[in-house]
């Protein structure tokens, strides 16, 4: 190891950008759903020892100079492998704009990996030899990594911490920092080998003190989440059993003419099923839930698909849909909204969301009138794009309790899941993870879901195209299961919230804070370091 740390003190030019292409590469298998944190441990010191042979620049090399170069190749090693999954979408529309897929995975891989870049080019700012070095670019990367998740509406994928949450004990930490948090520690204590080697005149208690500290860091998470799954009951509530189905359709058949009464056909024959030969089909289901875009048509559209759907409601019984929704009152042409839509056994439209954060160029188009002169268009179908809703809210019928609508990616967004998070009963992620069908991404984003349940201690009902469809209890743990590319239907309770957690609270505020006081740790060990020197 003392070889291959002097190896990367000592590189430079392609030979630098080449070993931290791999070396970001191999930290993204510590990511869902491989989980191998070991390859964090490994990756992480090689950006440590790059950083310690980087040439300090001035003027603007002060900030896009090597240091920023080398946190850019790493961030764009990791992003290539950790999100290529999206581009399992442009398989779905295949034409001429397949051959825009490895582009514009690199393009997106390259956006994100300039937030590793600057966080490299400001840790190397405050830079020294000291053990410090790594709470620089720990701090640094957690910061970068917290703007990624909300500049220009926001992206994270993928956060670091997201290495620290491959089971339901290790997820459990979320409850007290949240994914950032964890992403901090992430960070940090995946950077600590590096300061066991090189090999120089400290001895091997001082090298190995940080790196076993990180251990007992990882053992207090394992010990906390036992203790936590051990020592807390989740009650279930008597005034609700759901059916979640999941039909299994196709993304690239569902908007073709033609299959509008198969899809309906698919989701009723589904919804009616009985679960055992003696089973009862609807009897004693309060809630039906259907994933994201579950109809693709627009309801006011198709009556008759609104009269099957009441008949096969018993009376009591509420669908919850996805389903496009047009408002012809908006705007001069209207407006089109990926909506979820409470519907009665009376055909009535109880309550509606309108998906209030659209995936840019997913659901709508950047500069639509410029990019579509030169052939671009979103998606998801409908020519004029999606409307985002008005704001994130509560739903709620006469028949069930407040709830907080997530569709789709809305559930990735830790800490700004709206004030109505701390009032609702339980969470509803319905998603098509269809577009991404036969890639890691829905073993991704299932991850993701699981984790703000876990955060905010509320149960998610999750409902997807494909899978998967799942009951997530508040502290992440799945009570039933639909496998992916399975149609099918589970009935299940739901369970009770918990009161509240530390995260719930207080949110991403100690995150900040832990930040804040790690920078004051680092400038004052640097000005020390600099009248040490100078002296």
């Amino acid at each position: 190891m003392s070889r291959i740390a002097e190896f990367c003190i000592l590189a430079f030019g392609w030979r630098r950008a080449l070993i931290m292409l791999g070396a970001g590469a191999i930290a993204a298998m510590s990511m869902p759903p491989l989980n191998f944190l070991p390859a964090l441990f490994f990756a992480m010191p090689l950006w440590i020892w790059c950083l310690d042979g980087a040439e300090r620049g001035t003027g603007w090399r002060l900030v896009f100079g090597h240091p920023f170069g080398i946190g850019f190749f790493f961030g764009l090693g990791y992003f290539v492998v950790s999100i290529h999954w999206i581009g399992a979408a442009f398989f779905v529309e295949g034409g001429w704009e397949l051959a825009l897929m490895p582009f514009a995975v690199l393009a997106l891989a390259s956006v994100l990996a300039v937030f590793w870049g600057l966080a490299s080019a400001l840790a190397h700012v405050f830079w020294s030899h000291s053990p410090l070095r790594i709470l620089a670019l720990g701090a640094a990367l957690a910061g970068a990594e917290f703007l990624r998740g909300h500049v220009l509406s926001g992206l994270p994928f993928d956060l670091l911490g997201y290495a620290l949450s491959a089971n339901e004990t290790m997820m459990q930490a979320t409850s007290l920092i949240g994914i950032y948090g964890l992403t901090f520690v992430a960070a940090v204590i995946s950077l600590s080998p590096a300061l066991i080697w090189p090999a120089d005149e400290r001895d091997w208690t001082t090298r190995l003190v940080p790196f076993f500290a990180s251990l007992l860091i990882l053992a207090g998470q394992l010990a906390f989440g036992q203790y936590r799954l051990n020592s807390i009951e989740i009650l279930e509530r008597s005034d609700m059993r759901l059916r979640l189905v999941q039909p299994n359709i196709e993304q690239a058949m569902k908007w073709q003419a033609g299959a509008r009464e198969f899809v309906l056909e698919r989701l009723l024959s589904l919804s009616e099923a009985r679960n055992t030969p003696a089973g009862t089909g609807l009897t004693g289901i309060t809630h039906v839930v259907w994933p994201e875009a579950a109809l693709p048509f627009f309801l006011s559209d198709y009556p008759d698909a609104l009269v099957s759907i009441a008949q096969m409601l018993p009376p009591g019984t509420t669908l919850l849909t996805g389903a496009p929704r047009t408002d012809p009152l908006q705007g001069i042409d209207g407006a089109d909204f990926n909506s979820i839509l409470a519907i009665n056994s009376d055909g009535e439209t109880l309550a509606s969301y309108d998906k209030t954060h659209l995936v840019p160029f997913g659901e709508y188009l950047p500069l639509q009138g410029f990019l579509e002169k030169l052939g671009f268009s979103q998606f998801v179908a409908g020519s004029r794009g999606w409307t985002p809703g008005d704001a994130r809210r509560l739903m709620k019928t006469p028949s069930t309790p407040a709830f907080l609508p997530l569709i789709c990616y809305e559930a990735m967004f830790s800490g700004d899941l709206g004030s109505g998070i701390s009032r609702a009963q339980f969470m509803l992620n319905l998603t098509n993870d269809g577009w991404f069908d036969g890639s890691v991404g829905p073993a991704k984003l299932f991850q993701f879901a699981r984790v703000r349940a876990v955060e905010h201690g509320v149960p998610m009902v999750r409902v997807a195209n494909t899978g998967f469809s799942a009951m997530i209890d508040p502290l992440g743990r799945l009570s039933a299961q639909i496998a992916p590319r399975q149609a099918g239907f589970i009935d299940v309770n739901m369970p009770e919230r918990l009161e509240s957690t530390f995260f719930s609270r207080f949110t991403n505020w100690p995150f900040l804070l832990a930040l804040i006081f790690s920078a004051l740790a680092v400038g004052l060990g640097r000005r020390r370091q600099l009248i040490r020197k100078n002296i």
